[in-house]
This record gives structure tokens, sequence and C-alpha cells, in this order.
């Protein structure tokens, strides 16, 4: 029996399954915002702190974070390296909640030789990284509601405009879960990533339904219809996905790691919420108004 046809025989079990997967995410996003008040971590760049950039090649990243970290207990501080060629060129100390003369006092306690001209810092304060996060959370929820208007123009019908909308929706959400899971904090930088994962996300979905929807004239059962979109949905998808793995593996910049890493999270669930979810009810749809044709 191929996959095709285990598909197509499981299809409503699977559809299932990829609204657990949502409701799971809901759950996790929920437990992170009763435990912090937040739904994610946020980065300097959004919460506001302070940033060092040490020139140095021999010290224990891990071991300077436990330090800082215990000498700073009230503080958030995160301690990463900046590499050329694969080699370490320098380390970046990002903390909130502090103040920049602690700070460098922690730093040389934890013996990191501060030398005057030699390394610098970086502050914002936190009411301008609040307001960079809320004018980037604005720019992502105008983005959406664009796309929605977009979407529903382009079909003309309020059902499967809405099914589009949800599988997207469930993409930003899974994908963000997964992120506070690893523990990533997010910058203005993991902001545009997300802005970009709507664009990735909504090209599929509108490939299925375009398929599916708009082209019922050109011959083919439903179930072919939607096969069809599938092989040229997920070439695309794993062109892209394979192509962010890549600039997330070999990319000396920390701010474009962030957003290959979750682009590429967001895409594979987009994958599953395209053609399991989406795929899935607009085929439940479809045959209730239009039969199996």
């Amino acid at each position: 029996m191929g996959l095709a046809t285990l598909y197509d025989k499981h299809y409503k079990k699977l559809m299932v399954l990829s609204f657990v997967l949502l409701f799971l995410s809901i759950v996790v996003l929920g437990v992170t915002y009763t435990k912090t008040g937040e739904f994610f971590k946020k980065g300097v760049s959004l919460k506001g702190g302070i940033t060092v950039t040490i020139p140095t090649t021999d010290v224990n990243v891990g071991q300077l974070e436990a330090g800082l970290v215990a000498a700073l207990p009230n503080s958030d501080i995160v301690v990463r390296e900046i590499t050329e060629a694969g080699i370490r060129k320098a380390l970046i100390v990002e903390a909130a909640d502090t103040t920049r003369e602690l700070l460098e006092e922690a730093i040389k306690s934890q013996g990191v030789e501060l030398i005057q001209g030699d390394y610098s810092v970086e502050s914002m304060g936190g009411a301008l990284g609040e307001s960079f996060f809320k004018q980037t959370t604005k720019a992502l929820i105008f983005a959406f509601i664009a796309m929605a208007i977009v979407v529903f123009i382009t079909f003309r019908a309020l059902v499967p405009s809405f099914f589009v909308i949800l599988a997207a929706l469930s993409d930003i959400i899974t994908t963000l879960a997964v992120v506070n899971i690893t523990g990533m904090r997010l910058g203005t930088a993991g902001i545009a990533a997300f802005l970009m994962l709507i664009g990735y996300s909504v090209d599929t979905d509108i490939l299925l339904t375009t398929k599916v929807l708009k082209r019922r004239k050109e011959g083919g059962t439903l179930y072919q219809r939607t096969v069809k979109a599938m092989k040229t949905g997920l070439i695309m998808s794993l062109t892209s996905l394979m192509a962010a793995l890549a600039a997330a593996i070999f990319t000396q910049s920390d701010t474009i790691k962030q957003i290959m890493i979750i682009i590429a999270i967001g895409l594979f669930f987009d994958m599953l919420y395209t053609w399991i979810q989406n795929a899935g009810i607009l085929r439940v749809w479809m045959e209730k108004k239009y039969g199996k044709d």
C-alpha cells in the first residue's frame, strides 16, 4: 500500500492529529504566559538592556554565563560567541534588568579582562525596547490581516479563505511554541522571521485551494487534484527548507541564524498544516458541497 493510498484512507485521522498538535502548542504558549507574563522570551533588542562585546578567544562560554547568572541572579543574561570561518573572534554578553557598572564588575569577577578601548558597550532602554516590540507586533498583525483580505478577494468564498488563514495561524502558533521550548530569545530579527513565515505559509495553502477549488473544470477527481497540488507544494517547501537549514548551519551571523532557524521550523510545520490540516478540512467541505468529483 503506497503513501498516497494510506493518505487517502486515513486523511481524517491525520487531520485530527494536526488539531491535537495545534492544541498542544496553544497549551505551551498558555503555560509560558502564565509563568512569565509573556508568550515568548524577549531578547535585548525587544526587552531593553546592555550588550557587551569582548574580543577574547580563551573563555568558556558556558562557564562564563553560569558565573554571571550566579553573580547577577535577578538579571536575564545570555552569552554568545562571534565566529569567523569557524574561529571565535569575540564574545557577546547580553543582560537585562541590570546596570552597566554591575555587569562589567560581574564580568571581571569571572576572570575576563576588560581593557578600555578594546571592548564595546551598547545600551537600550526598556522603553525603547518595548516600543520596538509594540511596533513589530502591530506590523505582524497588520500583515496577517492584509493576507486574510487578499485571500478572501482571491477566492471570493468565506469558508475556503478561512481554512487558508487557519493553516497559516496554526503554523505561526506551533512555530512560536517550539521556539519557546528551545529557549530561544526573540529579537527584532525573530519578529521579521515570523513576518516572512506568513508569506511562506500562505503560498502553499493558496496553491492547494486554487488547484482544488478554482480548477474543478480542468478535470480529475478531488483527490487527484489534491495530490497534484501536493507534489508541487512539497517541492517548493522542501527546497526552501533545505536553503534555510544550510544558511542556519553555515552563517556566522546570529541574526541570520535566528531568522533561518525560525523559517526552517515554520516550513516544516507548514507542510503538516497545509497538506494534512488544510487539505483534510477542504476535502471534507468540498465533498459535502460538490461531491467527490
